[in-house]
């Protein structure tokens, strides 16, 4: 850690070819991590879609300035599944046993899936997809996106430290708005960018994803440490011109921030993604320079009627334009031969140990920005 500050719950991400490079026979599906006597939590993910991990994830808090040792032990062969603390999810769940009947999916159960390619017929409020599209959380926050023309993420703010999503949406397709004991969906999207949602910048609007040829979404990742969503966007017209567009969205145990990076072909003028407006938020934007950057909102802007604070961070070299349109608060984004990753997130008022006012937001907001320009680092021997 080389920063002066504690990093609770620090996701380190290591290449198992940079692992192999030391230990030809690593085995991603056998392995430990030990850091002072105690075993980390940790998962290997699947990112490329083959059938074999190429990553592996490890969890650890680490003290300012500290330096830790981590032991990797590993069987050579087999498969020897460790279980920890489920501290992150995503799923997609559909239904399954009913029929189509024009736009609307009558009866039927949901059951999971690991993989969907959107039917033709599926638009909002289809009645087939349990709400509404794939969901994805930390034992911070959780988190959905609309899986049909609306295309825009939405909030589901946590009063526990549990996973939620499973129980989300089965006792009334939309009874998520009001609140329970897990909490609820505290965010209305609208015609916005909701939380993150991807777009171009077109003739002074905020472009959503909202015409394609086709949609596929799997869930490539559904571990303890991490999870993570894979959407694949074919034919998307904007700006008078068709892409293929792929977003991953990911999020780690203990973090309030998802991660999107999106890889896109066909040469677009921009990407833009925002904030949904609300007259009672404040916004924020932080000075421009090196590095990491955000754009935030902060104030009495949740369904529920209390605090919620959002952002935007972004790198300030892939900054175009920082503007608005009359739903949204927008970044305008160049992407780097097609490829672009940001960050989103939410911090509700109500959830365990949370943010409580204004300042205590903004000063969570400029120690992530610390922490995403100086992050912690591992080298790897034998």
């Amino acid at each position: 850690n080389p920063s002066d500050a504690m990093r609770l719950d620090e996701t380190l991400i290591l290449e198992i070819d940079d692992i192999r490079a030391n230990a030809p026979d690593f085995n991603p599906n056998a392995f430990v991590f030990i850091c002072d006597g105690i075993e980390a939590a940790s998962q290997s993910i699947d990112r490329n879609g083959d059938g074999e991990p190429d990553v592996v994830a490890v969890l650890l808090d680490l003290e300012p300035g500290s330096k830790k040792s981590l032991t990797l032990r590993y069987a050579k062969e087999g498969a020897k599944p460790r279980e920890y603390l489920k501290r992150t999810q995503a799923e997609l769940s559909v239904k399954v046993g009913g029929q189509w009947d024009g736009n609307k999916y009558i009866g039927g159960t949901f059951e999971n899936t690991d993989y969907l390619r959107v039917p033709d017929a599926h638009t909002d409020h289809s009645s087939y997809i349990r709400y509404e599209g794939p969901g994805w959380e930390s034992d911070r926050v959780g988190y959905r996106f609309y899986l049909d023309w609306r295309n825009a993420a939405d909030i589901f703010g946590k009063k526990t430290t549990d996973m939620i999503l499973q129980n989300v949406g089965k006792d009334g397709f939309d009874s998520y708005h009001d609140m329970s004991d897990w909490g609820m969906d505290v965010l209305k999207v609208g015609e916005s960018l909701g939380i993150g949602s991807i777009a171009m910048w077109h003739h002074g609007n905020a472009r959503r994803v909202s015409e394609t040829d086709s949609i596929i979404c799997r869930i490539v990742a559904n571990g303890p440490v991490a999870a993570m969503i894979r959407t694949h966007y074919f034919g998307w017209k904007a700006g008078g011109k068709a892409f293929d567009l792929e977003s991953d969205l990911s999020i780690f145990a203990g973090s309030r921030m998802t991660r999107h990076d999106i890889r896109i072909e066909g040469t677009p003028e921009n990407l833009c993604t925002g904030i949904v407006k609300h007259p009672d938020a404040n916004l924020f934007r932080s000075e421009t320079g090196e590095g990491w950057g955000y754009m935030a909102t902060y104030g009495v802007q949740s369904l529920a009627n209390d605090k919620l604070g959002m952002a935007i961070l972004f790198r300030n070299e892939d900054v175009m334009e920082l503007t608005e349109d009359e739903q949204s608060h927008v970044v305008v984004l160049k992407t780097d031969d097609g490829s672009l990753s940001y960050f989103s997130l939410a911090a509700w008022q109500l959830e365990p140990q949370g943010i409580e006012n204004e300042t205590m937001f903004l000063d969570y907001l400029n120690e992530t920005v610390l922490r995403l320009n100086d992050p912690s680092n591992i080298h790897i021997e034998r």
